[in-house]
This record gives structure tokens, sequence and C-alpha cells, in this order.
């Protein structure tokens, strides 16, 4: 299977400490990768890298083949094929939803007003906000604001879509919502990388699990391999405090 993206021994280093350690990582096409680890653990920084928010200290990551961190790449034109979406809505709020989710297409990639808005509009049916499109970001709940974060994502057409505790700010009646958008995504064939303390979420959607500790990526497999008899005395124990505190 083609790998959309994929990292080879990956090194990131914040104030001399660690963050990433000789990382290696394969996103196949249509396929759904879940980050899972305790806070701190490199996985949003893995994700900032592979969308080169943040440059790395050695190693290489290649979308579609090409290695994106070469330094004669243009991270601009990189970016316009990645979607990212993060706790933090990072809405405009003086801007309305449709004016938000259009933004990036019009002014980066260049569409036409009406096929811009035609596309956001589609993506808020979708995301059961039809309705919502000339309202502005203060008077739409958590959830709502999240999943008009992810149709701006969605409105550029990525080729692959970074998702960081999407739910990590929303209250849990609010989590709900936004896990659908990202099932429904996973069964339309969306390539994925999801970083998440939903559990019970990635054993679900997850195609490949990946447990990260110490900028280093442990033990990967399938939610059954990874969630049913991990191997790694380190993911055996993250995972029994999991369970513990009822998350899975």
């Amino acid at each position: 299977m083609t790998a959309v993206l994929r990292l080879e021994s990956v090194r990131k280093t914040y104030a001399g400490h660690p963050v990433l350690r000789e990382v290696d990582l394969e996103v196949p096409q249509h396929s759904v990768t879940v980050l899972i680890g305790a806070s701190g653990s490199g996985k949003s920084t893995l994700l900032r890298c592979a969308n080169l928010l943040e440059e790395i200290d050695d190693g290489a990551i290649f979308l579609d083949g090409e290695e994106i961190t070469d330094p004669r790449v243009d991270a601009d034109t990189v970016r316009r094929r990645i979607g990212v979406v993060f706790q933090a809505y990072n809405l405009f709020p003086h801007m309305s939803v449709l004016d938000n989710i259009t933004l990036a297409p019009r002014r980066v990639h260049k569409a036409e007003r009406r096929e811009a808005e035609e596309r956001a509009r589609e993506l808020l049916v979708r995301l059961g906000l039809g309705d919502k499109a000339g309202e502005y970001p203060d008077r739409l709940s958590g959830g709502q604001q999240q999943r008009v974060a992810i149709a701006r994502a969605l409105a550029s057409r990525p080729r692959l879509l970074l998702l960081d505790e999407v739910t990590a700010a929303l209250d849990p009646e609010l989590v709900g919502e936004v896990l659908n958008v990202v099932r429904d995504l996973k069964e339309e064939g969306m390539t994925m990388v999801i970083a998440t303390h939903e559990m019970g979420f990635a054993r679900e959607v997850a195609d490949q699990v990946c447990f990260l500790a110490d900028g280093v990526v442990l033990e990967r497999g399938t939610p059954a391999e990874i969630f049913g008899a991990p191997s790694h005395e380190r993911t055996q124990r993250f995972l029994s405090r999991i369970v513990e505190a009822g998350r899975l």
C-alpha cells in the first residue's frame, strides 16, 4: 500500500531536551494512524514536524515519496496538501463561519469565491452545520466550533489530515459530535494521523496504533495488538492506568 506520509529517523530537540528520538513512521493511503501516550511523549511535536510547523534536527519526512524536509522544498506549498486541526479551534472571531472556511481556498489556492463557498456549504451540511454559515464563532458551542475547524481543514481537499487532541478542550457531552465526524472521514477513506487521549475511540477507528514514550515509538500494531496484548512493559503500564481511570 502506498505511504502518504513517512518519517525516517526523525529527531527534534528543544533547549537541549530530546522530544523526538529516531522516530520512524509510515502512514499508508486511506488509513488512520493513532498516536497514544502520556502528555509530553512527543505526539503533538510529531504532528507539527509532519506539517513543517517545526523544523526537525535530523532525519527526513516524506509526503507521497517526496522529501518535504529537503531545504529546497517550499514549506508553504507542502502545507497546502496537509490539513491540520488543533485542540484550540483558532477560528477568526471577526469572520463568519463561511468566511473562516473559504479564506484559505481563496487566498492560498486562488479559488473563485463561488467555488470556495459551494465547497464550504457542502462541508457544513456534511458536518451537521448547514444552518451556521452566517454565524460567528462566539455564537457556536465548542463542538460546533471544532467541526467548523475540521471543515476549514477539509476545504482545500488535503492529501493528509492531522488531528491533534481535537476533543481535549471540549466538554464531555460535546466530544461525541467531533468523534462522529472523524468516523465519517475514515469511512470516506481520508488518510489521517490522530493524536488522542480517547482510547476507546482510538481502538475503534485506528488501522495502526503507535504508543509514544519519551519521544520514541515504543510499540506499534493493530488496535487488537496494542490494546489487547501489548508487549512492552511501558505500554502495559500506560494502558493499565487508562483502564483504572475508566477511560478504556
